[in-house]
């Protein structure tokens, strides 16, 4: 249940009418939510089968009506629709005269701030991002696991106090993003959440060619260690045969991989050359390891793209350095980002209840540290909303698929 006793009386936004603009897994959770702190829903738009059904679920007895009608009923309009479709959608709302003076105008895109509401602003609208760093499912569950997930929240300054108190609301905790590193922001969720569970997948596969019965269950104890640890521990938390320089291991890995699962090579050896310069960076990975392993880890970059050594030496494409030049540096001094943002708080998180973690990994440190995960972020599969004057139905947040309640990236900040 959200938690609102912290939001001190002048702080509140006053109760509002809200509105909800694609009804895929993210809007109709977020009306709900603020129904919960007293707005009142009064009306969503929604395309497909799925998202009405969504709509009637989580918020019953709000009529559905076209976008412009949306807006015409509600003091704050969630835009909760997919990236891409964002900005031809706020610009039609805004030609046809939809959007009202003073009207809040919310979206939940990771990608953007306050900028692509701009044609909504001059309109007189009142421009705020909130992005939920979450996963959504697009059931009821998604408003209890509000409460505590992070927000990335961006508007203009005399806005801050309404937009935080409309996350607090809503049970979240806002963190303020600066207009210029939403872009950045976002790809940080989506490296943390999006590309886990392509990994998890993977490894997943990979167990039942190897025979295991039940992949999920053995993956979950040594998953759930893994993202504590390294939450709490950062590049302190690496194992495994990269960070220990076990070359005869990794090519065991390769040739495998190459054998029984060829797509999974090139994935392989991309993080392994990632883990190798984080390890040889933190100074897990000792430099008289680190060459033989390298010699293991040689062969194209992803696209064709220029390499970096474990060793931290810039290569050119496909070329990884001699055993001798990967000694010369001690240790690679590490860039600004991996200080920086070797753990980003803000990481998405699978839809699905929270594995029970295993011991901690041998040779990791327990040091304290955050240990909650918040999600980021999806494709979507919709094209943009027109931009001309009379603009059709804004898709959907979500793809409508067989499987649309199952975990998955929500379609606001796709």
């Amino acid at each position: 249940m959200n938690q609102h006793s912290s939001i001190e009386a002048q702080d509140r936004p006053a109760r509002l009418t809200v509105g909800v603009v694609g009804a895929g897994r993210v809007g109709p959770a977020l009306a709900a939510s603020l129904q919960l702190a007293g707005h009142r829903p009064v009306a969503v738009s929604g395309v497909s089968d799925a998202s009405r059904r969504r709509a009637g679920e989580l918020l019953p007895g709000v009529p559905l009506v076209p976008p412009a009608e949306v807006l015409a009923r509600a003091d704050l309009v969630l835009l909760t629709v997919p990236d891409d479709a964002l900005a031809d959608l706020v610009s039609g709302l805004a030609e046809t005269g939809a959007v009202r003076p003073g009207q809040l105008l919310v979206h939940t895109s990771g990608r953007f701030g306050t900028a692509v509401l701009e044609p909504a602003t001059r309109a007189g609208a009142l421009p705020l991002a909130l992005h939920p760093a979450m996963t959504f499912t697009g059931t009821s569950v998604d408003v209890q696991r509000l409460a505590g997930c992070p927000f990335g929240v961006t508007a203009p300054e005399e806005l801050r106090m309404a937009a935080e108190a409309l996350v607090i609301e809503m049970g979240g905790e806002p963190e303020w993003i600066a207009e210029s590193d939403r872009p950045l922001y976002h790809a940080a969720l989506a490296i943390g959440a999006n590309y886990l569970v392509t990994l998890v997948a993977q490894a997943k596969e990979l167990l039942a060619k190897a025979g295991v019965r039940a992949p999920d269950r053995m993956l979950g104890p040594l998953l759930g260690a893994a993202l504590d640890n390294a939450l709490r521990s950062g590049d302190a938390a690496l194992t495994g045969p990269v960070a220990r320089g076990d070359a005869g291991t990794v090519a065991v890995h390769v040739a495998e991989l190459r054998k029984h699962a060829p797509q999974a090579v090139a994935g392989y050896l991309a993080m392994a050359r990632t883990t190798a310069d984080r390890a040889l960076a933190h100074g897990l990975l000792k430099p008289e390891l680190a060459a033989e392993l390298l010699d293991v880890l040689a062969g194209p970059a992803p696209d064709g793209a220029a390499g970096r050594s474990a060793a931290g030496h810039a290569t050119a494409a496909g070329e990884w350095p001699s055993s001798d030049a990967s000694t010369d540096t001690p240790t690679a001094t590490p860039t600004e980002d991996e200080r920086d943002h070797d753990a980003p708080h803000g990481s998405d998180v699978p839809d699905t209840p929270t594995t029970p973690g295993g011991p901690a990994t041998p040779g990791t440190p327990a040091t304290p540290g955050i240990v909650n995960t918040p999600d980021a972020p999806g494709p979507s599969d919709t094209p943009g909303a027109s931009d001309t004057p009379n603009p059709p139905a804004a898709p959907d947040d979500t793809p409508d698929t067989p499987d649309s309640r199952n975990p998955g990236p929500h379609g606001g900040d796709s």
